[in-house]
């Protein structure tokens, strides 16, 4: 054969080795796919892996973590340091110390006067401190033991005990029923007795909120485990105030309501995944003598839930948080309302849970994972907004920030007003203190005198509980002066309502963001209460009006007013 036909049959010998080269490598790589793909949908399958039992007693997330670790990584999270422009310690780090709230805001320590949150209310941080710093703050000083233990309700794995003291206190009762009973003992105790016995319980530590508090360890279900938001939600189902946010509770009161509404056999999936985070993130009352409870009978708004305290008697008296220093009026403590406020918003009527803006899935290999690294949605905006609105983070930013900054301004506004408020009534309480000082000090002195350890003590302390009881005596004549003048009387009403509304949206996390309109006409309300007390004051003070121009807020267009005046 000649050179000339050996040359074209190596060629085609070659152009055939190279496809059958090629046809294998993409045999290779085809097959090489199939099995990962294969490979990830068992891995999605396949959730993960039992290496250790879970119980309902199993109070560290570290245990859950061996089987969880995807979730527990996220968990552990909590605990870096984040910030937005109006969370996380106004620009601080949650692995510090964050500052004062009333170095924000100092009307803060005027409205608070008296009331511990005066002494120390810090900006929020991560859940791995909730029960770190509910330990460490200024006003649950162990020596002191000013707190009950019904706190532990919201910042502590809680649920062992309940359990525990409820078998002991009813060991023929259902389950359900025993946890009643334990949260009611754990109402009867202190805070440092109560925390002493989830150590026991917790192998010598106790532990913040945990896994088991929010899912069910045979099965991974959300479920709803504290008692107080079971009653609270139980009541607001049983009412005829507006649940839309809540289908469920539509859907039981129609059923014909032949049983008690159940958040966890009647509640859908995504209505769990706000619930869980009810749980804790809500407005109630805990304090000491008393069972917890979220005051949800009338309804989630803020004049319904005012309607209810006002409502309640406590020893024969009205509801009370605790009795102002300054004006002597007895007034109300709002908590953290997220839950009540998002029910109010448009994310509640579209159907958006809590879960799905502050802890949005994500991607991990094949898994898709609720993240646990629970935090505002602006760090995550492309996972937690753009989801719904197909922006850019410095879109989805900029306009929440503006939602802020309107709100914050208008915050600021309501607590200037009643500020002025408690002066003007300051001012008014002024001229009966001086009448009835000797009066309350003879008082004092007589009283002490017959005490037998008095005379025993050092003069300086002599002259310190002499002070303190006559401050006493000087509160109760201002008390029953109060009673007496329907014209002072109000004054104590409008600031009670007006506080209320203010600390109310003060104490919630979002800066006005979870809704808007609403937080403005609680806003816009309490600042028309300030502002009436502030005149009635006026009028009551020698018949004249005492009324000063509200301070503005910097901003431009404000500096431009004030440069044209």
């Amino acid at each position: 054969m000649s050179a000339e036909n050996q040359a074209p049959r190596k060629k085609r010998g070659l152009v055939i080795a190279l496809v059958a080269a090629a046809f294998a490598l993409g045999a290779l790589g085809a097959g090489a796919l199939l099995v990962n793909i294969a490979e990830r949908k068992q891995e999605a399958k396949n959730s993960y892996v039992k290496l250790v039992e879970v119980t309902e007693s199993d109070v560290d997330p570290a245990k859950w973590g061996t089987n969880w670790p995807r979730e527990f990584d996220g968990y552990k999270r909590t605990s870096e340091p984040t910030h937005t422009k109006y969370g996380g310690g106004w620009g601080g780090a949650e692995g510090v110390v964050p500052p004062q709230k009333a170095a924000r805001d100092p009307w803060l320590t005027r409205i608070f006067a008296g009331y511990l949150f005066a002494v120390d209310f810090r900006d929020r941080r991560g859940h791995s401190f909730m029960l770190f710093d509910q330990e460490n703050t200024k006003r649950n000083v162990p020596a002191e033991n000013k707190q009950s233990g019904n706190c532990l309700h919201c910042h502590a794995s809680i649920m062992p005990l309940y359990r525990k003291l409820g078998k002991e206190a009813a060991p023929q009762a259902s389950e359900a029923e025993q946890i009643q009973k334990g949260l009611t003992a754990v109402g009867e105790l202190s805070y440092w007795d109560t925390h002493k016995q989830l150590e026991q319980l917790g192998g010598g530590k106790a532990h913040p909120v945990s896994c088991v508090d929010c899912h069910d360890p045979k099965s991974m279900e959300l479920r709803i485990t504290r008692p107080a938001f079971i009653t609270g939600i139980q009541k607001l189902a049983a009412s005829t105030a507006d649940a839309a946010p809540l289908p469920s509770i539509e859907r039981w009161r129609k059923s014909g309501r032949t049983r008690l509404y159940d958040p966890n056999v009647d509640a859908t999936r995504q209505e769990k995944r706000s619930y869980v985070c009810a749980q804790c993130h809500v407005e109630y009352f805990c304090g000491k003598g008393t069972t917890i409870f979220f005051p949800w009978a009338e309804g989630l708004k803020v004049e319904e839930m005012e309607r209810l305290y006002d409502g309640m008697q406590v020893k024969g008296q009205r509801f009370k948080d605790w009795t102002h220093a300054e004006t002597g009026m007895e007034v109300l403590k709002a908590q953290h309302p997220e839950f009540e406020m998002w029910s109010q918003g448009i994310h509640a009527r579209s159907g958006v849970a809590c879960a799905d803006c502050h802890m949005s899935y994500r991607r991990d290999g094949a898994q898709k994972i609720s993240e646990h690294w629970v935090r505002s949605p602006l760090l995550s905006a492309n996972r937690s907004c753009a989801t719904c609105h197909p922006y850019s983070d410095e879109e989805l930013k900029g306009r929440v920030e503006a939602i802020q900054d309107r709100h914050f301004t208008l915050m600021t506004r309501a607590g200037q007003a009643a500020v002025a408020m408690i002066d003007a009534i300051v001012a008014v309480r002024k001229p009966y203190d001086e009448r009835n000082r000797p009066a309350a000090a003879a008082k004092a002195k007589e009283t002490l005198e017959k005490a037998a350890d008095f005379p025993k003590l050092a003069k300086e302390d002599q002259e310190k509980k002499l002070a303190a009881e006559t401050k006493a005596n000087l509160l109760a004549m201002w008390r029953a002066a109060v009673e007496k003048d329907p014209a002072i009387k109000e004054l104590g009403e409008l600031q009670r309502a007006a506080q209320w509304r203010l600390d109310y949206v003060a104490a919630e996390n979002s800066m006005g963001f979870h809704a808007p309109q609403e937080m403005a006409r609680i806003l816009g309300e309490s600042i028309d209460m300030s502002r009436q007390a502030q005149f009635k004051a006026g009028e009551v003070l020698h018949g004249k009006v005492a009324m000063t121009a509200a301070a503005i807020p910097a901003g431009p267009a404000n500096a431009a007013r004030a440069m044209s005046r």
